[in-house]
């Protein structure tokens, strides 16, 4: 019977691993996306990393990613478009997990 405890056991460690890895990831990206954003809005040092962190703090308002295009689509305006922002996304996401893969 301690063998399919163990194994139950297994299954929630690496869920729990994996969960802590996406949020992990996600924040990195925002990160990476509010420095990003904040180069459009001509931000720099002090300043992009200060809205860099707005960004992040912006992941809580709800689950999923939408509140972050809001806080970033809304600063930014009509500099960028939709499309570009959401891809940036996607492409930050990508770089996140792989700057934490390189940390491991």
């Amino acid at each position: 019977m301690s063998t399919f405890k163990d194994r139950e056991n297994a299954f929630e460690n690496k869920y729990a691993h994996d969960a802590e890895m996406q949020f992990k990831a996600e924040a990195r990206r925002n990160k990476l996306l509010g420095l990003w954003a904040a180069e459009k809005l001509g931000k720099s040092d002090d300043d992009a990393a200060a809205y860099a962190r707005e960004v992040i703090k912006a992941d809580f308002e709800e689950a999923g990613d939408e509140d972050v295009y809001r806080k970033v689509a809304g600063d930014l305006g009509d500099r960028v478009p939709e499309a570009e922002i959401r891809a940036k996304m996607v492409e930050l996401m990508a770089v996140a997990k792989a700057q934490l893969m390189e940390e491991l």
